[in-house]
C-alpha cells in the first residue's frame, strides 16, 4: 500500500515589506485583499497544526498543488522555499505551482529557480522550466505526475491554463506509465472540471484535458485553488477517474471557506484492480487538532 498526503493553498504568511514599487502592478490588488481578508483568515498556526498532523501519519510522500505564497514577492518565493525544506526531503515532496505563485510577470521563473528540488522529474538534472512540465516521478507502482497550470493574470483574474504543447508532452507521459502498469497521479492546481470555481478563476483548456486523460488514461487527479474539499469524475460510461479537491492549508475556522484540512490517500491493488481509501483530515474548531472529517472508498477508473 503506498499513501500520498495531499495539501495545497497555503498561503504563507506574514507578508514580507511591500514597497510602492511592488506595488505597481495586480499585486496592488492582492496586498488590498491580503490587508482586509486573507491575512484574518489564513494562519501559519494553522499550517503548521496541519503539517505536524501528516508528520504524524507518516505517509511515503506528500504532494503540495500551489499557491504556496500570495503575491509572488521575491521574499516569499525565498520564504516557500525554507517551508518546503521544514516539509522533509525533496525526494518526499512533490510541488506544482499555482497561480499565486505565477501572480506577476516573472514570479513563475523565480518560483521554478528556487523550489527546483521539489518540482524536478526522476533523472532530470536541467533547471526547471515552463516546458520541464509534465514532470515524472515513480515511487514504488505509483507514477507522480506534475503539471502546471499556472501564468500571470490580468488584475480581478485567476485563470489557469492547459495549453496544446503541455497536453502533448503529458500524452507521452501517461502512455509510457501505462505501459509500465503505474497508478498514475496528475497533480494540476486549478481544477479540471467545470464549475468547481466561478469564471475569473476557471481553467481554459479543460476539454483538452478530458479528452487527454479518457484517451490516455490516469488513475487519479489531485488539484487545489478552490479551497473546498470536493470530489467529481472524469468520465462518463465506463472508465471513472476521481478527482479530489482540497480545503486550504492554512484556512482557519470561521471564514466563508472550510476550515484547513489536508487529504490522505491509500493506494493497493494493481493494474485494472486498483483501490483508493481517501481520509480527509482538518480542523473542527479553533486549537482543535486535525481529526477524521470524511472516509470515501474509490475504486480507480471503477466502472459506471
Amino acid at each position: 500500500m503506498f499513501r500520498l498526503a495531499h495539501i495545497s493553498d497555503i498561503h504563507l504568511g506574514p507578508l514580507p515589506g511591500v514597497t510602492y514599487r511592488d506595488l505597481a502592478s495586480k499585486r496592488v490588488v492582492g496586498y488590498v485583499n491580503w490587508q482586509r481578508n486573507r491575512r484574518r483568515h489564513m494562519r501559519d498556526a494553522v499550517i503548521d497544526t496541519i503539517v505536524a498532523d501528516i508528520k504524524a501519519s507518516a505517509p511515503d510522500h506528500l504532494a503540495v498543488t500551489g499557491d504556496l505564497v500570495n503575491l509572488a514577492l521575491d521574499g516569499e518565493i525565498e520564504m516557500g522555499k525554507h517551508w518546503l525544506e521544514t516539509l522533509g526531503s525533496p525526494d518526499d515532496v512533490s510541488v506544482v505551482p499555482g497561480n499565486h505563485d505565477a501572480y506577476v510577470p516573472g514570479a513563475f521563473d523565480k518560483a521554478c529557480r528556487s523550489w527546483t528540488a521539489w518540482m524536478t522529474g526522476d533523472g532530470v538534472n536541467t533547471p526547471v522550466d515552463r516546458d520541464a512540465f509534465p514532470y515524472l516521478r515513480v515511487r514504488g507502482n505509483v507514477a507522480l505526475i506534475g503539471v502546471t497550470t499556472a501564468r500571470a493574470t490580468a488584475p480581478f483574474m485567476a485563470n489557469g491554463f492547459f495549453l496544446e504543447d503541455q497536453a502533448e508532452r503529458l500524452r507521452v507521459v501517461l502512455d509510457a506509465t501505462a505501459k509500465r502498469g503505474l497508478f498514475r497521479v496528475i497533480m494540476i492546481h486549478h481544477p479540471p472540471v467545470r464549475g468547481a470555481v466561478s469564471q475569473p478563476k476557471r481553467l481554459f483548456g479543460i476539454a483538452r484535458f478530458h479528452k487527454l486523460v479518457q484517451r490516455h488514461g490516469a488513475e487519479l487527479v489531485l488539484h487545489g485553488h478552490s479551497h473546498e474539499p470536493t470530489l467529481f469524475f472524469i468520465g462518463g460510461r465506463g472508465a471513472k477517474i476521481p478527482v479530489v479537491g482540497v480545503a486550504a492549508a492554512g484556512q482557519a475556522p470561521g471564514g466563508r471557506h472550510p476550515a484547513a484540512q489536508y487529504n490522505l490517500l491509500e493506494i493497493d491493488g494493481e493494474k485494472d484492480n486498483w483501490r483508493i481509501r481517501l481520509t480527509r483530515r482538518g480542523l473542527t474548531g479553533p486549537a482543535i487538532p486535525p481529526s477524521d472529517l470524511e472516509i470515501l472508498e474509490l475504486g480507480a477508473n471503477a466502472m459506471a
